[in-house]
């Protein structure tokens, strides 16, 4: 982002003056191959847009690069980062990275997330973790990230694990390493799937969702808690998921969706048993963007199911039809949760 005459910031820099800003990066011994992909605010990004950074990111690994380095806007970095972690099957790292202070500003981070970015791009230790978002010298895993504040430098976290490690003095140092990674296949480019994602509120009506219900696809409800809706609403969300997948997660910032804890009208259990979908660990946000993918990509019911529960760590992931484990580290295990 650069300024305009009117001292608004806009997507202006090319990646190859992005990369010529950063400080000691000649010194750091890595070739780097700049592309510009797209030039667009985050906001604005879509599906197709990230289904074909993602085969362009393959292609140019298969070619011999080490890893990939996506700079884009802040604003969308923990979806975009999850679909292309969803739609990457290769060992090599696929980093993800960008800046909360614009050049325009005093201390701007972009130089220093990009160089961190390149680190860990470059680092053998960042191998079999799928996509990582890299901001502040901690590398996070694209499946637990969030943003957690609207300014902030920090705004990057993994509230339910931490990060997976930290980028020091140029070495990248990995603390701990993801269980399995759930891939999936790309979507078809001419499907069209609209998933919503409704976050219940306090004395929430089903008003909304008779209006739109019946130009879904799918559904992402996030409920209070460890899954939990207003009475007024279970019908209308009974209804939904015999004919469509309604996904149940938690507006909670942290923490996963239970399966049989609480057993009133509108619990958990009580929801699964009409037929949600529990994310059980997963990120509503991230819940869509798994739902639509698999939507797109014509996936059988039953796939979708398994697929989601997977990802939230409530299924093992031999259960799942493409493999989960695929060029992971030594010593993985088969639960995340």
């Amino acid at each position: 982002m650069t300024s305009n005459t009117g001292g608004a910031v806009s997507p202006s820099l090319s990646a190859q003056q992005l990369v010529d800003a950063v400080p000691g990066l000649a010194d750091a011994g890595i070739d780097i191959e700049v592309v510009d992909f797209r030039r667009r605010p985050g906001a604005s990004l879509t599906i197709a847009d990230l289904t074909e950074l993602a085969a362009a990111a393959a292609d140019t690994l298969a070619g011999g690069a080490d890893g990939v380095v996506v700079t884009q806007g802040t604003d969308t970095i923990e979806e975009t980062a999850y679909l292309l972690d969803l739609l990457h099957h290769r060992p090599e790292p696929l980093v993800v990275t960008g800046a909360m202070r614009n050049p325009t500003l005093a201390g701007a981070d972009g130089p220093a997330n990009i160089l961190a970015a390149i680190h860990t791009a470059a680092s053998p230790h960042s191998r079999g973790h799928g996509c990582v978002v890299v901001f502040a010298d901690e590398i996070h895993a694209a499946r637990w990230v969030s943003k957690t504040h609207s300014t902030s430098g920090a705004t990057f976290r993994s509230p339910d694990t931490g990060p997976l490690g930290y980028v020091l003095e140029g070495t990248v140092r990995m603390l701990t390493r993801l269980p399995y990674r759930l891939t999936v296949p790309p979507p078809d480019s001419a499907a069209q799937a609209t998933v919503a994602l409704h976050t219940v509120t306090l004395d929430d009506d089903p008003t909304v969702l008779d209006a739109i219900g019946g130009r879904l696809d799918g559904l992402v409800v996030a409920g209070f808690g460890v899954g939990h809706v207003p009475e007024p609403l279970i019908d209308t969300l009974a209804t939904l998921a015999a004919r469509i997948p309604v996904v149940l997660a938690s507006r909670t910032p942290a923490g996963p969706t239970l399966t049989h804890t609480y057993g009133f009208p509108g619990s958990e259990q009580d929801l699964i048993a009409r037929g949600l979908i529990p994310a059980g660990w997963l990120h509503p946000y991230k819940a869509r963007i798994l739902l639509r993918t698999l939507l797109a990509a014509a996936a059988k019911p039953e796939d979708i199911a398994t697929a989601i529960t997977t990802a939230g760590g409530l299924t093992e992931p031999t259960a799942w039809p493409w493999p989960t484990t695929d060029h992971q580290p030594t010593g993985t295990c088969t639960t995340d949760a």
